[in-house]
């Protein structure tokens, strides 16, 4: 029997979101999403939120933004995916158009430098951390580590483009995955 999602406020994903698109930079958000959303807030379960992952990646767009409407419609439809979405955009929305005024003034700052590198380098952690709990999920079973590697092969050997690589794994990983009724003993 499945767990029944928590009923979450309009204003609790607003909040969440917001706070997330405002303090993030770079890039790197799915691991912070998915903290605050499955480890945190508890709002998700991980085998919930991981096919959002999946698909985010896949579809055109920012994959940040692509989760957050997923996990919006996952707790509340149409109403929470347009307020996680517009919640990602608000904060970096402003911060932007203060980044343009400032720009010329802020390039020159070897601090600012500094802190983006440092920005940077805890965003490939918190990313390496999201990809090990993918494969911590996905390790229960062979058919999706055959799938994960596959896919790497395909890409970082084989330099397929993404596209090429998901016409062909999808139904791949359909046919690997897709559950078979067990003969009676």
């Amino acid at each position: 029997m499945e767990a029944k999602a928590p009923r979450v406020s309009l204003a609790a994903i607003y909040s969440c979101f917001f706070w997330i698109g405002l303090f993030s930079f770079g890039g790197g958000l799915l691991p912070w999403i998915q903290r605050e959303v499955v480890n945190t807030r508890k709002w998700m379960s991980d085998e919930e939120f991981f096919p959002g992952v999946a698909l985010s990646q896949v579809l055109p767009g920012v994959n940040s933004t692509n989760i957050s409407i997923y996990v919006g419609q996952h707790l509340r439809g149409a109403a929470g995916a347009a307020t996680a979405l517009g919640a990602m955009l608000t904060g970096p929305f402003f911060m932007v158009l203060l980044a343009a005024a400032s720009y010329k003034i802020v390039l020159g700052v070897p601090a600012i430098q500094a802190a983006m590198a440092g920005v940077a380098a805890a965003a490939i952690g918190m990313l390496l951390k999201t990809a090990m709990s993918a494969v911590q999920a996905a390790s229960k079973s062979l058919p999706p580590i055959l799938i994960m590697v596959a896919t790497f092969a395909a890409i970082e050997f084989f330099k397929l483009s993404l596209v090429t690589t998901v016409l062909l794994m999808t139904p791949v990983s359909v046919f690997l995955c897709w559950p078979r009724e067990k003969p009676d003993a």
